[in-house]
């Protein structure tokens, strides 16, 4: 337990929240007479993350309408992140497992290890409150964020953005394309009303596109 909590950077007043987080079902199923597994965290953790990234989320990017806040959110807490989460604390190791699961490489598949995490995280909570969690959160979630900036859908932010008022017509066109066929740069600027709002270049037409409407957003009010 002190291994984990180290990789943690938490020290628990119950450690039986912390081993409650690592049972799972397949082992409390092999183990009756009270033995939790640790769904009940888990639905705990779940709401906990989603609170904590929301309100990081919210304060972080003023700009930002509630559909895109909506999207960064599910890149955030998604399995895949979880899962990240996960194998860099190492937490495969520390899960107790029952004797099928354990012999079906359980310790290895994501679904079970993004669960643990989201149990891990309400322990904490419940052990520490939330300000420890958040800063759990902080540390191995949203740290992420320069990389789930890169995958912003800039288009459709740029829409709901400019959908605010009516009658407003966004339109893209490609300028200019040079280099050789494996591995053109395409320029293209997005339009307002015909009035053009932003440029940007990249190595295909939807490339181009999302940077156009990043850079016409840099320029637009919040």
């Amino acid at each position: 337990m002190e291994s984990l909590e180290r990789r943690l950077g938490y020290a628990f007043h119950d450690r039986s929240l912390l081993s409650e987080a690592l049972n799972h079902s397949s082992y409390a199923n092999e183990h009756r007479g009270g033995l939790r597994s640790n769904e009940r965290l888990e639905f705990l953790g779940d709401s906990v993350l989603g609170f904590v990234s929301a309100e990081f989320l919210f304060k972080r990017y003023g700009d930002l309408p509630e559909g895109d806040l909506t999207r960064m959110r599910a890149a955030l807490v998604c399995e895949q992140s979880l899962y990240a989460a996960a194998k860099e604390l190492g937490l495969g190791v520390y899960l107790k497992l029952g004797r099928g699961e354990e012999a079906g490489g359980g310790r290895e598949r994501q679904s079970i290890l993004a669960d643990a995490v989201e149990a891990v995280l309400a322990a904490v909570y419940l052990d520490g409150g939330i300000e420890a969690a958040r800063a759990l959160i902080e540390r191995i979630l949203l740290r992420q964020i320069p990389a789930v900036e890169e995958r912003r859908d800039y288009k459709t932010t740029l829409q709901e953005v400019v959908q605010r008022r009516n009658g407003q017509v966004l339109t893209y066109h490609m300028v200019d394309q040079r280099g050789p066929d494996h591995n053109k740069t395409f320029l293209f600027e997005v339009r307002l009303n015909d009035t053009v709002i932003g440029r940007g270049e990249g190595h295909s037409k939807k490339e181009a596109e999302q940077a156009a409407a990043k850079d016409a957003l840099s320029s637009m009010p919040a």
